[in-house]
């Protein structure tokens, strides 16, 4: 694995880092916003204080901090694979480009020593789960792993309510951050119960740390909702996202290429609304991920 010397030296130092999936760049967004919103995520990162690492594989080396050069290519070429963990020693052991989900950024991430993690919407369970079995790898790598990540709940094409309960039996704590429910992706608030209500980043801190200090393995999941301004109303977007869903169903869309169908499709459908929200909430994830790095780093070097 090749880490960054910025990134190296912040881990050596304890100073606060910030992983940073790549797949919402190459398989996201078009170009050239997935390009515009991968550095607007790593200046969001910076501007809290914290040094970001955007994670990806490139021609087989797992990359922890891209390059401007590295983030380039990952938005422009056509031949960049979506890495799960299943797919890792395909694209490192056959010299591939690969751009990291959620659950693949999960393993190099805690691999390479980096706590936080921030993205726009975990992978979960899929409507129609019960017939399909198709549950996200996102949820036991979370349960598997001792990092934290900041997300707007779950992609909203997703079956909330089961996620919880698969979130609740890998173990993962969950939290939201100033709001009472589990955020919602586009909108704000699902209606659903979380673990707790945490109104300050030393606060989910002092959380991730007593979960670490236990040695209880596995992660926490933090629930940032969208901004306001730019979250989308559930009368307005439910109907859109279940019109995408029966599209994919008609055209047989199924497996890894599901998510990022459905939310091209969302966009298409909505207009562009759904693609500014998206970029928002990831922005904003990205900025709390960086104030939560930067308490965790703070209280590593009071040593507690």
């Amino acid at each position: 694995m090749r880490i960054s010397k910025e990134v190296a030296e912040a881990i050596v130092r304890h100073e606060p880092v910030v992983a940073l999936e790549s797949t919402i760049i190459a398989h996201g967004m078009p170009y050239p916003r997935n390009l515009e919103t991968a550095k607007a995520l790593e200046r969001a990162v910076r501007d809290e204080g914290a040094i970001p690492a955007t994670i990806a594989v490139i021609e087989g080396d797992p990359v922890v901090g891209l390059s401007e050069e590295e983030l380039l290519a990952i938005a422009t070429r056509g031949d960049v694979m979506k890495l799960s963990r299943r797919d890792l020693p395909i694209a490192i052991g056959l010299g591939r480009w690969g751009a990291t989900t959620v659950s693949a950024t999960i393993i190099l991430a805690a691999k390479a020593g980096i706590e936080v993690l921030a993205t726009g919407g975990i992978g979960g369970v899929h409507r129609g789960a019960e017939s399909t079995f198709d549950i996200s790898r996102d949820l036991p790598e979370l349960g598997e792993n001792d990092i934290t990540v900041v997300s707007s709940g779950v992609k909203a094409i997703l079956d909330l309510p089961k996620t919880l309960e698969v979130l609740e039996t890998e173990g993962v704590t969950v939290l939201s951050y100033q709001a009472p429910h589990l955020a919602d992706f586009y909108s704000q608030d699902s209606g659903l119960p979380v673990d707790y209500v945490a109104n300050a980043p030393e606060e989910i801190a002092r959380i991730v740390r007593a979960r670490r200090n236990l040695s209880l393995g596995g992660g926490i999941l933090v629930s940032n909702p969208c901004p306001s301004g730019l979250a989308l109303p559930r009368e307005k977007i439910d109907p859109v996202i279940a019109k995408a869903l029966d599209e994919a169903e008609r055209e047989g869309i199924r497996g890894k290429a599901s998510t990022p169908y459905l939310l091209a499709k969302i966009v298409e459908l909505s207009g562009g609304e759904s693609l500014e929200a998206n970029v928002a909430l990831a922005i904003n994830n990205a900025r709390l991920g960086a104030k939560i790095a930067c308490a965790l780093s703070s209280l590593q070097k009071e040593g507690r």
